[in-house]
């Protein structure tokens, strides 16, 4: 038997809605594709390392004009 890998892992729901993006509050969308957590109001994603959300904005990338909407 093999080890599930990231992209096979969910992030729990639980986690999933007490989650906000640290620098405007907002609620996060989960990009179970992309291993990220979405705040479109700060155009940010946060990666998902590990089965680990990094919750800093310094890690986060931007978001292009057509992802944010």
């Amino acid at each position: 038997m093999t080890e599930p890998t990231t992209k096979d892992t969910d992030l729990d729901p639980k986690l999933l809605e007490i989650l906000v993006c640290p620098l405007t509050k907002a609620p996060l969308i989960y990009d179970r594709e992309n291993q990220e957590l979405i705040s479109k109001q700060a155009r940010l994603a946060y990666p998902i390392r590990d089965g680990i959300p990094i919750m800093l904005p310094d890690e986060a990338r931007t978001l292009t004009d057509e992802e944010a909407r």
